[in-house]
């Protein structure tokens, strides 16, 4: 997660977190992960609600928000959307990037893994 933070940061663009969850819970999630990117807190829901990823009820809990990922660009336009209601699923990061570069804010080759390669 640090090095696409970093390279998303590094072309510009801004990462940040939103979660239905207190913020004292939030600041102590990051510091303990070390997450650099603003983690926000939606304790009631609203956002979740505005961008259409409240849960109603998920295993037994009331408004909590799915798993998602948006590109949002410089005029607050939401250019990528990616929701799943499996808590479990990661997203792929190859469409965000796409995007990103799209706009001008991504660079162009793929950053290098730990061991130098693509």
């Amino acid at each position: 997660m640090g090095q696409e933070v970093r390279r998303i940061s590094d072309a510009g663009a801004h990462v940040a977190a939103v979660a239905v969850t207190a913020t004292f819970s939030q600041m102590a999630f990051a510091e303990r992960l070390g997450i650099t990117f603003p983690l926000l807190s939606d304790w009631g829901g609203a956002t979740a609600e505005a961008y259409g990823v409240r849960y109603d009820v998920w295993k037994g809990h009331e408004g909590l928000a799915k798993r998602s990922l948006f590109v949002i660009d410089r005029a607050g336009t939401i250019r990528y959307r990616w929701v799943t209601d499996d808590a479990l699923v990661i997203p792929d990061l190859d469409e965000p990037h796409r995007i990103l570069r799209e706009l001008g804010e991504a660079p162009s080759d793929p950053a290098p893994d730990a061991e130098g390669g693509p």
